[in-house]
């Protein structure tokens, strides 16, 4: 604790320091932080690049330069960053809460599966910076359920044609490349920016379930085994243009194509009394994902109001077919499944800002209006002649309104606002001519309030409150789920659950732009959980989402960095490179306490809090190679209702170089090093305890290069969309 408290005395010394050096930057600051405006962007002009901003309500991770996040997928980058925990079913947190993904403001119409498989094509060198919103307000959609986060593109904007290549070569026991390469310019009044690129990737993930069923006598136990090989290929093109309306007015149209095809080799096993049963299997699966958006953004005067009105369409669509033929004891099984899934989201919202800068007094409002249309029907054939046939629809209609306002009165920032939702949920399944129809309407308001102290110029405290709701989408609710199907297993979505609601309070203390401290809690009512459960008396596991009465939510986190370069450097050089973190030497530590208590779930096993641990270094070598590492640390401890029984660790490792006037990168990374990255845990659900084991081939080695030419001078005009109001609905990653 001692040294810990000297490394922060030290960074205080050193940020003061540089600000005295800075007295400009200080002012405009000030400025800055004085108007009552929206969540500001970050840009960051010149040498003094900031890797990491934190504020009162958000923090901005540079992505784009830092060479432990930029060389994978988007999914990689975003389970790196300090704070974002993965669950053992692979769902994300931030600091213990629910997460919604958006990109570029934008939120994901997907979920689930199709969310992540999204994020995993979109490679981490098209994305500038990720922002995570911890406690969004009322300009955001009220089923941001308790956190978001904002992964931003790559948006220069720079005069004549510019162009960046790069291309990521992946090799374990599978070597394949992934080239990109960005095209960008600005001519007079229009800017542009075109993506293209091509990801091809193998892998394997092993799975094995020990389940003990519990009403037979004796209990009846079976031991299975899983092992998928993948091969992922997608084809992306993102493409952006902005056309300079006037001074004060912008218009701005994206385009986004993602086109996946992927295969599934699947090896599987199960073991029993009387039971030697094996399995193989082939999946292959095409989809499509288009996004278009249109925004147009003015400044209707000199005194700062402003008004956004922005119109987005997706369409995504899959196909996943399903082969499989297995022995048990001698008789020959099969399965055969074959799922067209279409999903459609429309959208249009307008946000307006109006400040009063006299009276340090601003009012934002604004609305929008949702339509989701999702219909999937599956075809399946077990063992017999005839087809059994799952018609799955789901609709919902989304009107919303907000209204939020912010004061300051002297050292006392104050925001309170409110968000009325009106829902309307209609879900249908058919299952071999059964009908079930559930629906589901909620008219409701959902306020948040929040108070911020400003000690000093440097260091604030905040107080925050928020209710919020999250529905059960598509991925939870449909029946079609079958990722896991054989005689011994099924799978499926629970079209009956209901959505939940949050409470969210959160105490925060931030310093100097890169320490944090705080704690949340969390209620959150008739919350959806993965979940094993079988049937009484018969030996088949199914895997679904189940309904739980509560779960109550403490966390408690520490950010903060240590400056080695003042031990290694000694304190003259260390004031030198407080302006350039390029040539810094630093280590950054991250600390999470989390405990989970559950209402209406009956604990098998004995309970207690979880601990994670991630420390991030960069260390400069000789020959100006730079060194970047990363562990992560999380001993045994209940997640929600998964007991973790082994430890989770990893340490990554990467060293680049600069080339050609810093035109030309070349980096040599290793993830997962020693191959320790793996989930034991425990489950226990109605006449089923299940104890589960995952390993994907998470050690990879890779050889990034990356490659600019043009004019790479930045032109400090914005340009881009923009990000601060975007309370629309997201996609919530379960």
């Amino acid at each position: 604790m001692k040294s810990t408290g000297l490394a922060l005395l030290l960074l205080l010394c050193a940020n003061a320091f540089a600000q005295e050096n800075n007295v400009s930057q200080k002012t405009q600051d000030s400025v800055a932080k004085n108007q009552p405006k929206e969540l500001k962007e970050v840009t960051v002009f010149g040498n003094k690049r900031q890797y990491l901003k934190v504020e009162s309500d958000k923090s901005t991770i540079s992505v784009k330069n830092n060479p432990l996040l930029n060389s994978g997928s988007s999914l990689d980058a975003v389970k790196k960053i300090p704070g974002v925990l993965t669950s053992p079913t692979g769902s994300l947190t931030l600091n213990a809460k629910n997460v919604a993904i958006y990109i570029d403001g934008m939120p994901s119409s997907l979920s689930g599966t199709d969310l992540q498989n999204y994020l995993l094509s979109l490679p981490a060198t098209a994305i500038e910076k990720v922002e995570l919103i911890y406690n969004p307000g009322a300009a955001f959609d009220a089923s941001s359920s308790g956190s978001i986060i904002n992964i931003i593109t790559s948006s220069r904007k720079m005069k004549g044609v510019n162009a960046s290549f790069n291309i990521n070569y992946n090799f374990n026991k599978y070597q394949k490349p992934s080239p990109q390469i960005l095209l960008n310019g600005k001519k007079n009044r229009i800017s542009w920016q075109t993506m293209i690129g091509y990801n091809y990737i193998d892998g394997e993930n092993v799975n094995k379930n020990d389940q003990t069923f519990n009403t037979f006598n004796p209990d009846e136990i079976l031991n299975q085994r899983n092992k998928a090989v993948s091969t992922n290929r997608n084809f992306y093109w993102r493409t952006g243009a902005n056309y300079k309306l006037s001074e004060k007015s912008n218009l701005l149209l994206n385009y986004n194509l993602n086109r996946a095809n992927d295969r599934v080799v699947g090896e599987t096993s199960t073991q029993g009394t009387g039971i030697d049963f094996t399995n193989e299997s082939l999946a292959k699966n095409k989809n499509n994902n288009h996004e278009i958006s249109l925004q147009y953004k003015t400044k209707l005067d000199t005194v700062g109001r402003t008004l956004d009105i922005t119109g987005f369409s997706n369409f995504f669509d899959k196909n996943p077919i399903t082969k499989s033929q297995g022995q048990n004891n001698g008789t020959s099984s099969y399965f055969n499944g074959d799922v067209d899934f279409k999903l459609t989201n429309h959208y249009i919202k307008y946000d307006f800002a109006i400040p009063y800068k006299k009276i340090n007094f601003s009012i934002n409002t604004g609305g929008k209006f949702n339509m989701i249309k999702v219909h999937n029907k599956g075809i399946y054939n077990l063992n017999t002649t005839a087809n059994s046939i799952t018609d799955f629809n789901y609709d919902e209609n989304n009107l919303a309104f907000y209204v939020e306002t912010r004061k300051k009165i002297k050292k006392f920032n104050f925001t309170l606002g409110v968000r009325f939702e009106d829902y309307k949920v209609d879900r249908q399944a058919v299952q071999d001519g059964v009908r079930t129809d559930v629906d589901f309407t909620n008219t409701n308001f959902f306020p948040n309030a929040s108070v911020m102290y400003e000690f000093n110029q440097n260091m604030n405290l905040t107080a925050s409150y928020s209710k919020k709701i999250q529905q059960a989408d598509y991925n939870v609710l449909d029946p079609n789920n079958f990722a896991n199907f054989d005689q011994y297993n099924t799978s499926s979505g629970n079209p009956f659950l209901d959505p939940t609601f949050f409470d969210n309070y959160e105490l925060k203390l931030t310093a100097f732009q890169y320490v944090q401290l705080g704690g949340n809690y969390t209620v959150a009512k008739d919350v959806n959980k993965f979940i094993f459960d079988a049937k009484p008396n018969e030996l088949v596991s199914n895997q679904t989402f189940r309904q739980f009465d509560e779960l109550n939510t403490l966390s408690f986190y520490a950010s903060f960095p240590v400056p080695l370069d003042y031990f290694l450097k000694g304190k003259t050089e260390f004031e030198k490179r407080m302006n350039d973190i390029d040539t810094m030497n630093y280590l950054f530590l991250n600390i999470n306490y989390i405990d989970f208590t559950t209402k209406g779930y009956d604990f098998q096993f004995k309970t207690k809090p979880i601990m994670s641990y991630t420390a991030t270094a960069q260390i400069m070598l000789p020959w100006k190679i730079k060194n970047s590492m990363m562990y992560n640390y999380t001993p045994p401890g209940t997640w929600e209702i998964y007991n973790l029984t082994k430890t989770i660790h990893q340490f990554d490792i990467s060293f680049n170089r600069d080339f050609m006037n810093k035109n030309l990168r070349i980096g040599l990374h290793c993830f997962d090093v020693f191959n320790t990255n793996e989930i034991n845990a425990k489950v226990s659900s109605t006449n089923l305890q299940t104890q589960f084991y995952q390993k994907q081939d998470s050690r990879t080695f890779r050889i990034s290069l990356t490659y600019n030419f043009g004019n790479l001078k930045l032109e400090k005009e914005n340009t881009e969309i923009q990000t601060e109001k975007v309370g629309q609905g997201g996609g919530i990653l379960k």
